[in-house]
């Protein structure tokens, strides 16, 4: 059956060497925006990732790669579709990404999951993040089944599709690794990270540059719980009285300027920004340590580029399980969201916190503390091939190794000990990212094009190195 499928792409009229053709579905061609389009109408919210699950597998497998599964259910569908079978113990590089999607808007009567295709445009829930993202890799991959004789290839390459990336839960990438990460015999991860970077930033650049993330912020979430006894009826105001406590305790805490701390990673952003401004503007941004008292206040002034310089702490819940306009609830809980630069001290952190709320009556506990991984090096094959595959693509850009302030699976990796990079590398307007998570999320129809041609480029160079 292989050999029929793959005398069949071969046979196509299409040069795939020039440019991205369509592949087979359901034996006919379909291109890359009308794929998508599928997948983007099939819901996958985390959880119920199953159904389009199997949709792109059986898109892999049509298509002539080997398929291996890791689990056939809800919460944990997850596969992986390889240029060998797993069993040749090739060395592996994974290209990550996750079948899963955050629960839809419905603000405006617009369907989220139409996957309609406007303006050279595609619409819908899981367009960018990560059915779009997805497509770019398989696409790539595939590229180079049909236009490459691959039997002496050094690497295997694999596409790794899992479930609930979006909720981190016991499933997905976290069973994968638990039962199978020996069989996936990974060398190198490559997953959904940075895009395209000036066009997020404000002022003008010279030239595009392309960020690829080598570590990230640890998340720490933490609960936060005072208990105060008091009367039942608010009518009359006690002194204390643990909603006002709280509050109060978590205004001490919100209201403080976290510390802008330096690293080599981050030091180096401002350097590469500063290689493309001219004047005091480029002096200033070139030595960053010289001039931090002038750096910080514009950093505050930017969300997007100050949470690659500071611990962050997000409120994200305060609850006192009262839904009544006259009883006073004993107990408050509040919830925050941590995001730790990769050299902090969790114990260090954590001290800060309770002595900032002011208040030693407010209990705090950590749900959850994502393990230390150290940042994957730059100086290896697996990076600087990518950073080719994009040069050779936009040849005027730069590339930047970066940290993220979010966590996605690539992290499980890393904290493994297996090198993981995480790039998308194609240039999204800041409406694009904007639009992830959010209403109305959609692609340009040429980034889908773009972002496999770069994939394959670099399955090339790895095989060819």
């Amino acid at each position: 059956m292989r050999t029929v499928i793959l005398l069949l792409i071969f046979t196509s009229q299409i040069t795939f060497s020039q440019s991205i053709d369509s592949i087979i579905y359901n034996g006919s061609w379909i291109s890359m925006e009308h794929l998508l389009q599928k997948y983007v109408q099939i819901p996958s919210i985390s959880g119920n990732e199953k159904k389009a699950g199997e949709f792109i597998k059986s898109i892999a497998r049509e298509n002539g790669l080997s398929i291996s599964d890791f689990g056939s259910e809800n919460g944990n569908y997850n596969f992986a579709a390889s240029l060998f079978p797993l069993s040749e113990k090739k060395p592996n590089i994974i290209f990550l990404n996750h079948i899963d999607v955050v629960p839809e808007i419905r603000l405006d009567g617009t369907d989220p999951y139409s996957g309609e295709i406007k303006k050279d445009r595609v619409l819908g829930r899981g367009s960018i993040d990560n059915k779009g993202s997805a497509l770019m890799q398989l696409y790539g991959i595939i590229q180079y089944l049909k236009s490459e004789s691959a039997s002496n290839d050094q690497y295997n390459i694999t596409f790794l599709a899992v479930s609930c990336e979006e909720t981190q839960c016991a499933g997905g990438i976290n069973y994968v690794l638990e039962n199978h990460l020996e069989e996936l015999n990974a060398v190198a991860v490559i997953g959904e990270g940075p895009s395209e970077l000036t066009n997020l930033l404000e002022g003008k650049f010279k030239n595009p540059i392309f960020g690829i993330s080598v570590t990230h912020k640890r998340s720490l979430w933490l609960n936060l719980e005072l208990e105060i006894k008091t009367n039942g009826h608010s009518s009359v105001t006690p002194i204390h009285y643990s909603n006002q406590e709280m509050v109060c305790a978590l205004n001490n805490l919100t209201s403080k300027k976290n510390e802008i701390i330096y690293n080599a990673l981050n030091i180096n952003i401002l350097k590469t920004l500063g290689s493309q401004k001219k004047g005091l503007e480029k002096l200033i941004l070139k030595h960053p340590r010289l001039f931090k008292f002038l750096l910080v206040p514009q950093l505050r002034k930017q969300p997007e580029l100050l949470s690659l310089y500071t611990n962050t702490i997000t409120l994200t819940e305060i609850s006192s399980n009262n839904d009544s306009y006259n009883i006073l609830p004993s107990k408050t809980i509040a919830h925050l969201d941590c995001r730790l630069l990769p050299e902090t001290d969790e114990k260090e952190f954590l001290s800060l916190i309770k002595s900032r709320l002011k208040n030693d009556n407010v209990k705090v506990m950590v749900v959850e503390s994502m393990q230390e991984s150290d940042p994957t090096s730059i100086e290896t094959i697996y990076f600087k091939n990518l950073a080719k595959s994009i040069k050779s693509y936009y040849p005027t850009s730069e590339i930047l190794p970066l940290l993220l302030p979010n966590i996605n699976d690539l992290g499980a990796f890393r904290a493994k000990g297996i090198l993981a990079y995480a790039s998308t590398p194609v240039s999204f307007s800041r409406k694009e990212v904007q639009s992830i998570h959010n209403q109305h999320e959609s692609i340009s129809i040429q980034l889908l094009y773009d972002g496999a041609q770069i994939h394959f480029n670099y399955i090339k160079k790895m095989q060819n190195n």
